[in-house]
């Protein structure tokens, strides 16, 4: 029977063909949007691994620092490290920006990483060519993604930072490339007013009551004292000690500091639970509507296949041919139509991953899972042209 469905799939190769390639590129397609989904999870990942830290310490009641906005006091850090069970603290702002290079616009997140060297927590952690930040200004790595190279000049804000260091796969939650600088300038570029708000705020305070009896001078002096006030950090990532329960030194922290204290796997179920599940949800109803495209277009084929040969088929059922044999027959034509389908497919994902802005995450078990549900729809897909063959009448051929 191999030799049967193939000799009537070549009389009609052409049309079979150009539905199998059709085909792979729906497969192609889904496989593509299952990777979108993994790479999301992925980048979520990859930023709380390479931050280096076992606890996050936020604003309280917040789901800060990535899914919600935190501003704590940046002298909380020694607190922190003096807790029992803390083996290291640092400070880290993290500011979404849209930066120019070469005339358009490259969406980043600035990353303030404390004083400190390689291994620091927050520091990049997979660092390419360069080096790594050393001066306490004006110096920052970037992800090599962002399209900068060592020696360009990046504008983030009021101040220029030449970049020194590449890194590679230093992703914010949304696959925003990361840019490192140091924390006293990712502060001021985070919490600082510009010059023109704290001219702004110095009038307005001239026709405030509460500064009335304020000379010109002393008026300046308490306006410029507001601006700088002790500065902010959006969290403090701490790396218990070994030996440590993560889980008992946060509980700890939030007992004593009254802060939001979150382990590895809580702030993951954030990440994961918040930021990216109206995206896995959409990404699903995509999926769905793919495999009912995809089965109704091998049931189109395989049934148009099937009409075009009744006249055959009644031959065969006249001669004295079982009809497991005919249904043997369809069967094998969908199976092959979706076997060069997957095999189109899982192609044009391979080779076309890369070009995606988001990273895609190809898995070997989505592409088995891949596999066998397009199988199954091939099979399902070839009922009706089934029935429809086995309703024919052997009289059929000498009519």
């Amino acid at each position: 029977m191999i030799n049967l469905a193939g000799r009537d799939i070549f009389q009609a190769w052409g049309k079979f063909v150009f539905t199998g390639f059709g085909l792979g590129l729906l497969v192609g397609v889904t496989l593509i949007m299952a990777g979108v989904y993994r790479g999301l999870v992925d980048d979520a990942r990859t930023m709380l691994t390479n931050s280096g830290a076992d606890l996050w310490v936020v604003q309280k009641d917040t789901l800060g620092p990535y899914a919600e906005p935190s501003s704590i006091p940046d002298d909380l850090w020694r607190t922190v490290r003096s807790t029992l069970g803390v083996r290291e603290a640092a400070n880290a702002t993290y500011l979404t920006m849209q930066l120019e290079k070469d005339g358009a616009l490259v969406r980043t997140l600035v990353a303030g990483i404390a004083p400190g060297g390689p291994g620091t927590l927050g520091w990049p952690a997979n660092l390419v060519a360069g080096r790594h930040v050393t001066r306490n200004h004006y110096e920052a790595v970037a992800d090599e993604a962002t399209g900068f190279r060592i020696g360009d000049v990046i504008r983030i804000r009021r101040h220029r930072y030449e970049v020194v260091g590449l890194t590679r796969r230093a992703v914010s939650t949304g696959g925003e490339p990361m840019i490192f600088i140091p924390l006293r300038d990712a502060q001021e570029a985070q919490f600082l007013p510009d010059n023109d708000a704290i001219l702004k705020e110095r009038r307005r305070a001239q026709h405030s009551p509460a500064f009335s009896s304020f000379d010109a001078p002393d008026l300046s002096n308490a306006v410029d004292a507001m601006q700088n006030q002790p500065r902010s950090v959006n969290v403090v990532l701490v790396r218990v000690k070994p030996g440590e329960s993560p889980k008992l030194v946060a509980e700890h922290i939030r007992r004593w500091l009254r802060m939001t204290v979150y382990d590895a796997a809580e702030m993951e179920e954030i990440l994961t639970g918040t930021l990216i599940a109206a995206s896995a949800r959409q990404i699903g109803m995509f999926l769905v509507i793919l495999a009912l495209v995809s089965a109704a277009i091998v049931a189109f084929i395989i049934y148009t296949l099937t009409m075009e040969k009744l006249r055959e088929i009644a031959v065969l059922k006249l001669i004295g041919a079982r009809n497991r044999v005919i249904v043997w027959m369809i069967l094998q034509q969908a199976l092959i139509l979706g076997g060069i389908g997957f095999v189109v497919g899982k192609i044009s994902a391979t080779f076309s991953a890369p070009i995606f802005p988001k990273f895609v995450l190809l898995m070997p078990g989505d592409t088995i899972r891949a596999f066998f549900l397009l199988m199954v729809i091939c099979v399902l897909a070839s009922l009706m042209a089934i029935r429809l063959a086995l309703k024919v009448d052997p009289a059929e051929a000498i009519g």
